[in-house]
């Protein structure tokens, strides 16, 4: 019995001293080289790799570039400072910061919490109107129906953390002072030295791809076939945003050690500095891996068992928009990514897409779970009653 025992805890020692023995992430490259070896499925595969970049992933690392340009100059602390010194307006201030893509608003507003110089109101009005990083896909998509998501987010997320703050101004019994990830010991120096040294590669590979890939990108965008105009055919063009599309999904793969269901479903960290180079690519490459995986989805289904995604997600009625909902309850921006290609497709109703926008949290839910389980739980409920509301409100007025 000892023997055993001993011989499980020298397995679980050489697999945690070896990251990527462990890294969950290279189930994707792994799975979709699998799908471009079988001849049955590779040029679905190479079609929805080349797709899936340059339809998707050149239009986001652009729009991620110019906010983050812009952004990321202005310090998370001056943020704090402004919301502390106008508790008044900190509600308002609260969903503004949501309602800008990405996860960076709500998380300063769910640190200054646990800090104790927000409210509970502010906590809930900035998870309703955050819709994370599926606001650069559905704005780079479908700019209108992007910037209405984010308005109507952010109505009702400052009328939800008024009303929260009049009845139910929530506080923990102990307040951390400050939020920082826990270290973990079980990864070697060496794959951490890895890691850092694929992400600046990732950095540098997006900024060198950048313009020429966006110019294609446009071109298709307008129905202008570069062929016409480049030394290369249809079937070369494809290959080459097939290939591509992997280089990218094997940089995100390899770019983390993998291990838990934050690194699968939530963007990778920011240096410090603030990088705009790395933080857009790094960004990009979670979009576009969870783009990757719906778009297979689709054509799986319909390849191997006959199935339209599309047909049996549009038959499905109200019970659609509901299935959007209680998917934006999960932590994370990976599955709400799922949802908003969902609605690009055509798969999902817009009403589908409000009530997902409104209910899902993004990464902001990863430290409030960490520093206050109640409130997170307490604060998710209350944006999913808007979300209910809102989501089903305009599907019987204007879809049924």
């Amino acid at each position: 019995m000892n023997e055993s025992v001993s011989t499980m805890q020298t397995v679980r020692i050489a697999l945690k001293s070896h990251g990527w023995l462990v890294n969950k992430r290279l189930f994707l490259p792994v799975i979709l080289l699998s799908f471009l070896w079988w001849p049955f499925s590779r040029e679905t595969t190479q079609q929805v790799l080349a797709d899936a970049f340059f339809q998707v992933g050149a239009f986001v690392y652009a729009s991620l570039a110019l906010y983050y340009l812009c952004t990321l100059r202005v310090p998370a602390e001056t943020i704090s400072r402004f919301i502390a010194r106008h508790p008044f307006y900190e509600v308002f201030i609260a969903a503004f910061l949501g309602a800008l893509p990405g996860c960076g608003g709500a998380i300063i507003v769910v640190t200054q919490y646990t800090r104790g110089v927000a409210s509970f109101g502010s906590v809930v009005a900035v998870l309703t109107s955050t819709m994370g990083d599926a606001a650069f896909l559905l704005l780079a998509r479908q700019p209108a129906d992007g910037l209405t998501v984010m308005a109507v987010g952010m109505v009702v997320g400052s009328l939800t953390g008024i009303i929260v703050n009049r009845f139910h101004n929530y506080r923990p019994e102990l307040i951390e002072d400050e939020f920082s990830s826990p270290q973990d010991d079980s990864h070697t120096s060496a794959t951490m030295r890895v890691s850092k040294a694929l992400t600046g590669l990732a950095t540098r590979f997006w900024l060198v791809i950048s313009i020429p890939v966006l110019l294609i990108a446009m071109a298709l965008a307008l129905q202008i076939s570069p062929a016409d105009y480049l030394p290369v055919s249809e079937q070369q063009l494809t290959l080459t945003g097939a290939v591509l599309a992997i280089v990218s999904v094997t940089l995100w793969a390899t770019g983390s050690v993998g291990t838990g269901y934050s690194s699968l479903t939530s963007e990778d960290p920011g240096s410090q500095p603030p990088d705009w180079k790395r933080k857009a690519a790094l960004d990009t490459q979670f979009v576009l891996v969870w783009v990757i995986m719906a778009f297979m989805l689709f054509e799986i289904s319909m390849l191997v068992f006959g199935v339209d995604l599309v047909d049996v997600f549009q038959s499905m009625g109200a019970s659609a928009v509901a299935l959007a909902i209680v998917i934006g309850f999960l932590p994370g921006c990976g599955p709400q990514i799922l949802v908003t290609t969902l609605y690009l497709n055509g798969a999902l109703p817009f009403s589908a897409q409000l009530g997902n926008a409104i209910s899902n949290d993004g990464d902001a839910l990863f430290p409030a779970i960490a520093l206050s389980p109640r409130a997170a739980l307490l604060a998710t409920l209350y944006s999913g009653i808007p979300a209910f509301l809102v989501g089903f409100g305009y599907y019987f007025l204007f879809e049924l």
